[in-house]
């Protein structure tokens, strides 16, 4: 790279399981940009999010810290503005922070270090999808329900289509106002799809890239009676039981969610195309990854939620083949690694000096130099009656709750995570210090009475902004239209050359 500091685009996606990608061996889904982001880059084929749901997750990948650090418990828990963010470290290093697209902050703050913000949220931004421990057989009616699966199909146009398209043209045109601009800071710019999350609803087009027949359905649907008490909960909380479902609709879902994976690489195209077209190619690191993934019927679930594989799993490709030869790693990594990633590719050795987060760099596994080989996880939302806990190392997934039987999964031998190890004597040893690891390193009761006492503060919060005059937190975008287009205030040939790209004069 010629310039001292590399640019960074960051392209996210919402929802997709990295076991649907042809990166990962599932040859039916056609995504050819991402394939070559692959072939072009460092794949990390077992990358996992810290907490599966959008807005923990998020919180988690933004500031490197877990949700019983961060308070983002859930989908309605405010992100506090005195965390700082990557987008905050970059932005001192002086790179301009852009974000196009979906980031689920609550709260006033929807900015959390970004200098622009180019689009609103699709999701909101207030407090009133606060879950309830304290009434868990109560289920919340703005949850997921099985109308996404029951209605799952083609479309014309849909609330995705409309913010992705949205997404997708005002990052391009950053990227082509940032090569035309004086600004000659680097960029960090963060492009945030939806796709390929539900409802699962796709235009003809995409569509039409495959055959109903071709469609397969679930490996292993487990009996609900066989099924761990986290995953039944979650069948209640999605009203998963009270639906019929047929092999038809599970056919049309994932037939659309497949067209959805194809509509995202499509996109990721055009932001590429943009990149190549502006020369911007050679001096920025291409990050694409997700927020969590799906289950998409496999185990008889849906949606995510849970530490299973399908669910807690992301796709990870860091593409810079002017800095790191393309490979694959093994090892296990996380979200929560992204921010210490992003301070030392800004400024080499930096994250090193970090205080306060629970992630590490993950330049060393990019350089072929080592790296960890860890993740850790915390659940704390809808489907939960209290802290759950995810643990991966080496070949062992160990899930815990207070509340619910101990779950080890082997997953070189079983990657389907269909026998339960817990129990064995045979595993004794290995659950045994996996426990004294958790006892260790959380205090469990005390991040069980901070959830419940956060959401019990913030559902008195939300009833009383719900009284009266409503004033929201959703993001505003606003452009000035006094600079754009053809204006007096500039001479016109001057506007036209500055417009131009390449230049034709100076």
């Amino acid at each position: 790279m010629s310039q001292s500091k590399p640019n960074i685009l960051i392209i996210m996606v919402d929802q997709l399981a990295p076991a649907f990608l042809p990166v990962h061996g599932f040859d039916l889904v056609k995504a050819p940009n991402i394939m070559g982001l692959a072939e072009r880059g460092v794949v990390f084929d077992s990358a996992y999010c810290n907490s599966p749901l959008c807005s923990p997750s998020r919180a988690v990948f933004m500031s490197g810290q877990l949700p019983s650090r961060s308070g983002v418990y859930d989908n309605a828990a405010e992100f506090r503005a005195d965390i700082p963010t990557w987008a905050h470290y970059l932005r001192r290093a002086g790179y301009r922070t852009v974000l196009s697209g979906k980031m689920h902050f609550c709260g006033p703050d929807q900015l959390h270090g970004f200098e622009e913000r180019l689009t609103t949220d699709i999701y909101p931004a207030d407090y009133g999808w606060t879950p309830d421990w304290d009434h868990p057989q109560e289920r919340p009616s703005w949850y997921h329900n099985m109308s996404s699966v029951t209605d799952a199909g083609l479309c014309v146009r849909t609330n995705q289509l409309d913010f992705d398209d949205e997404v997708v043209f005002a990052a391009e045109r950053a990227l082509y106002e940032h090569v035309r601009s004086p600004d000659k800071r680097p960029f960090c710019m963060v492009a945030s799809l939806t796709h390929p999350h539900d409802p699962y609803a796709i235009t003809q087009d995409y569509w039409d890239l495959y055959r109903d027949e071709e469609i397969p359905l679930p490996r292993h649907v487990v009996p609900v009676e066989e099924l761990d008490p986290h995953s039944q909960r979650l069948r209640h909380v999605c009203d998963m039981d009270k639906a019929e479902i047929t092999d038809q609709h599970i056919r049309n879902a994932r037939h659309a969610y497949f067209g959805a994976i194809s509509y995202v690489d499509a996109n990721v195209g055009k932001l590429l195309k943009a990149l190549e077209a502006t020369g911007l190619d050679k001096e920025t690191i291409i990050l694409f990854t997700g927020d969590h993934g799906e289950m998409l019927g496999e185990r008889g679930l849906w949606y995510k939620m849970s530490w299973f594989e399908g669910s807690a799993r992301v796709p990870l490709i860091i593409s810079a083949p002017q800095l790191y030869r393309p490979h694959r790693v093994a090892a296990s990594v996380s979200l929560v690694d992204i921010l210490p990633t992003l301070v030392d590719m800004a400024e080499p050795g930096a994250a090193a000096e970090l205080a306060g987060i629970d992630g590490a760099s993950l330049v060393p596994h990019c350089r072929e130099e080592g790296g960890h080989d860890e993740v850790r996880g915390e659940y704390l939302a809808e489907g939960a009656v209290a802290p759950l806990l995810m643990l991966r190392r080496g070949d062992f997934k160990f899930v815990y709750s207070p509340a619910d039987p101990d779950q080890l999964y082997d997953l070189a031998a079983d990657p389907a995570e269909l026998t339960n190890l817990a129990a064995e004597p045979a595993h004794a040893e290995i659950v045994a210090a996996f426990r004294k690891e958790i006892e260790t390193r959380w205090n469990l009761a005390a991040i069980d009475a901070d959830v419940r006492a956060s959401q019990r503060r913030r559902r008195v919060v939300d009833d009383a902004l719900n009284s009266g005059k409503a004033t929201s937190w959703d993001f505003q975008p606003f452009r000035d239209a006094s600079k754009q287009y053809m204006r007096n205030t500039i001479d016109l040939d001057d506007l036209e050359a500055m417009a131009r790209y390449p230049r034709v004069r100076p």
